[in-house]
Order: C-alpha cells, then sequence, then structure tokens
C-alpha cells in the first residue's frame, strides 16, 4: 500500500509523492516563545512526530524544519495588538529576550518527555531578520506591497487565488467584521514588515525601510522554510487555526516571491484538542483562563507525559478530542496496562510477525490512521505468539507509536513487597487507613510508586 495523507490544499486524501524521490522537505509551524506550551499546542506537535515517524518508517530521509517564533506575532492574527513577545516581557518584567530563551527552554523540555523526534533544523525568527527583508524588497520588487504609516503591507489583490488554502473566494467578509481597514487597501491584505510607532519604544526592532520595525509573523515562516528547504517544499503542518490567516498568507507571499505554484504539495492540520467542564459547550484550549493546561499540570496530577501521548493516539490527528480529566485517567491506566504487559514479554527479542506488521503499516499509510494502529499493538500484545517474537514486533511499530517500548524492562518485585501490596488492599477494605497509610509509606520508602487501580494496588519502580 502507497502512503495516503489527507491534503488540506485539494481536501483529500492523496498518495504521496516527494519532490525528489526518497526525500521528504518537511516544514512546520513552531511555538510562539512568550509562554508556556499548552496540552492542545501540544497534541500538533504529538501528530507532526507521528508524521514524521511514518515518513521514517516508510523509508524516506527526512529535513524537518521548525521555527521558533520570538518577534513578529502580535496578540490578533489581523496584525493588531501587542506584539506576544512584548507582551511577555511586560507579564513577568522579564526582557523580551530572557522570555524567549526561558519558554523554549520548556518547549524543548516538553517535546523530550513526549519523545517528539527533534528537527533537522531549528530557528528562530530573531536570527533570520536578513532573510526576511530581503523577501519583503523581492516582493516590492515585483509589485505585491505598499506601504502605510504603519507597516509594509502585500496586497491580496493581485493574486487571482488568494485564500485558496480555505476557499476565501467563497466567503463574505466585509470590512469592520474581522478588522477596520485603515489605510489598508483590501481586508484580506496583511503586514509584511510592522514599523514601531513614534514614542514606541521596544525591545525587538531593526532599521530596515528606511525606518525602525519589526517583520510581520508571516513572513518568518516562508522566509526560513525557503532558506532551508528551497522553494518548493513536500510538507508544510500546523494546527486548523493556522489554516485562515497564517497559512494562506505563507502560500500568498511565497507564490508570488517565487512564481512556482504550489509552493507546497501537501499541507497538513491537527484538528483541537478541546476541553468541556460540566454542562458547558467544548471550547478550544487557550492560553488564558481555567482551560490553560501544561504538561506540568498533567505530571502534578500524576499523568506520566507518554500516558498523554498514548491518550492522544487513540484519536485521529483530523477528528477533535474532547479532554476531561476521567478520560485522560483512563488513558493513563490503559498505558498503564499496555506498558504491564510488554514488561512481562521479557528482554529477548525474536522476529517481527509479518502478518500483523502488514497490518500496521497499511493502518499507518492511510492518513495516519493511529487508532487503527494502536488496536493491532494490542492484538499482537493479547495474541498467542511466543513472547520474544511480540516484543520484536511491538519495538519495530514503536518506530511510529513513540512510546519508548525498548527502554521498559521487566521488573521483578520480591515476594515481602507484594505481600505489603496485598495487605495494603487488605487494609482499605477494611477502612483501617492508619495502617493502610502506614504501607503506602513504607513501600515508598522502598522505592515503588504505589498505584491505587479498581484491581487493586500496583507497585511501579521509580
Amino acid at each position: 500500500m502507497e502512503l495516503e495523507l489527507y491534503n488540506s490544499l485539494g481536501k483529500s486524501k492523496q498518495v504521496f509523492t516527494p519532490i525528489q524521490e526518497g526525500h521528504v522537505g518537511l516544514y512546520t509551524c513552531g511555538p510562539t516563545v512568550y509562554n508556556f506550551a499548552h496540552i492542545g499546542n501540544l497534541r500538533t506537535y504529538v501528530f507532526e512526530d507521528i508524521l514524521k515517524r511514518a515518513l521514517l518508517y516508510s523509508g524516506y530521509t527526512v529535513n524537518h524544519v521548525m521555527n521558533i517564533t520570538d518577534v513578529g506575532h502580535l496578540t490578533d492574527d489581523a496584525d493588531a495588538g501587542e506584539d506576544k513577545m512584548e507582551k511577555g516581557s511586560k507579564r513577568e518584567g522579564k526582557s523580551a529576550w530572557d522570555i524567549a530563551l526561558f519558554y523554549q527552554e520548556k518547549f524543548e523540555d516538553d517535546m523530550r518527555a513526549l519523545n517528539i523526534l527533534t528537527p533537522t533544523t531549528t530557528c528562530k525568527a530573531t536570527d533570520h531578520i536578513a532573510e526576511q527583508i530581503a523577501l519583503v524588497e523581492t516582493l516590492t520588487k515585483k509589485g505585491f506591497t505598499y506601504e502605510t504609516e504603519e507597516g509594509i503591507y502585500f496586497d491580496t489583490t493581485k493574486l487571482a487565488d488568494y485564500g485558496k488554502l480555505v476557499d476565501l473566494k467563497n466567503q463574505k467578509l466585509e470590512g469592520g467584521q474581522r478588522v477596520s481597514l485603515g489605510e489598508k487597501k483590501d481586508i484580506h491584505d496583511f503586514a509584511l514588515w510592522k514599523f514601531t510607532p513614534a514614542g514606541e519604544e521596544r525591545q525587538m526592532e531593526w532599521e530596515a525601510f528606511g525606518r525602525h520595525g519589526f517583520p510581520g509573523w508571516h513572513i518568518e515562516c516562508s522566509a526560513m522554510a525557503m532558506k532551508y528547504l528551497g522553494k518548493e517544499l513536500d510538507i508544510h503542518c500546523g494546527g486548523v487555526d493556522h489554516m485562515p490567516v497564517h497559512h494562506t498568507n505563507e502560500i500568498a507571499q511565497s507564490e508570488a516571491a517565487t512564481g512556482k505554484a504550489p509552493w507546497v504539495k501537501y499541507w497538513m492540520h491537527g484538528e483541537f484538542l478541546v476541553i468541556k467542564s460540566g454542562d458547558e459547550e467544548s471550547t478550544k484550549m487557550a492560553k488564558s483562563g481555567e482551560n490553560f493546561i501544561t504538561l506540568s499540570t498533567l505530571t502534578a496530577r500524576g499523568i506520566h507525559p507518554l500516558a498523554y501521548r498514548f491518550w492522544l493516539l487513540m484519536g485521529h490527528y483530523r477528528t477533535q478530542m474532547t479532554f476531561t480529566w476521567e478520560a485522560l485517567t483512563a488513558g493513563q491506566t490503559a498505558y498503564e496496562r499496555f506498558v504491564a504487559g510488554f514488561r512481562e514479554l521479557g528482554p529477548v527479542a525474536g522476529a517481527v510477525d509479518e502478518t500483523f506488521s502488514k497490518s500496521f503499516r497499511e493502518a499507518v499509510q492511510n492518513d495516519l490512521d493511529m487508532p487503527k494502529a494502536l488496536s493491532i499493538a494490542w492484538e499482537v500484545l493479547k495474541s498467542d505468539m511466543v513472547p520474544a517474537d511480540k516484543r520484536a514486533t511491538l519495538i519495530d511499530f514503536d518506530a511510529v507509536l513513540g512510546l519508548r517500548l525498548a527502554e521498559i524492562k521487566k521488573i521483578s518485585i520480591p515476594d515481602e513487597d507484594m505481600a505489603l501490596a496485598k495487605e495494603l488492599d487488605t487494609a482499605r477494605f477494611e477502612k483501617n487507613f492508619v495502617r493502610s497509610d502506614e504501607i503506602r509509606k513504607e513501600l515508598e520508602a522502598k522505592g515503588y510508586e504505589v498505584k491505587n487501580t479498581p484491581n487493586g494496588t500496583v507497585l511501579v519502580s521509580k
């Protein structure tokens, strides 16, 4: 079976054919490092990691580029509001540069905890100002820009197919509904470069086009993607929220500058993780309010980062998932059962089962059908195959699943500690809470994590 991926540009599943045989140029939109990434953001990065792993599993080499937005992303996608980095600086009383470094490091910690493969190139917007200025200059020479008091804007009316990613032609949008036009010629026109307003002091600004200013959000991705991947890309990814503005504008400026269309062959987008509380309607997770949940929030409540990854594998990347603590706890229980079953297989790996391998590969190549792929992994674990072959087959699958299965070792728990666990169950049943607390502390002192499950006490070696 050939690898099929859903292309947002064509709104259909398509057989993947790279520009250069055997090689893939992959660009993924990275974080704006003014705050922690929330678990909704992290769902997108897990999806992109699965894609990358699937490409590698299918035999491709992958040149993966991811940006770090550390300047230029305004609080309003319509080029209004405050730069998010400057906003973060005021919030925390640190320089914008320190804010960017701190949150980039925290983001990278999350990536390691979720076992997300490191990009081939990670590039910061502030390290590529010259490339962004040069791209604006190219667009100006080709007649696609105009200047206002606020900055240099891209004239979207110069492109007949502007907005093709989201079919903007058939959407009615009047001035004032998204943003007042001001000096803009068209409601969809967007800033390539913003001038620093008179009397305003910015920490991140550069001299260009005769004035001090800073890049718009969209220009950085085009400039850096083309620097590292060339004028045509195989795959570009992000969240579905990037489609109507950020990715639409990337396409416009890139195709205008290069004259190549499509600039990207395959656009792929991950759906939202929504959150629901009580009878309230589900809402998109955001970096404000009570639904700002980070990976640290999960670990503080006893959820292992890989249990979160395991839970995400249970939903298809193009389907919304609804976060509740109950759902995630059930996901962690399933993850622990899976790990416990794998641990019992022992340290010796045998041969990969061809029948299961074929089914797993077909699931992966069917637009990353990870729920199906994960169900096949469960079938392997429950099958009557010899343990060594089960281990080999699941480790092969883990090249895509990314659960670090090869690092899991069988734990031999002494009989005396198992006896204490049973005594703990008895104390709980008899509501002898003083004795149950004593036993728990004794087991924890021996280095165990003590879990109370519906099937009784489970000891996990720390």
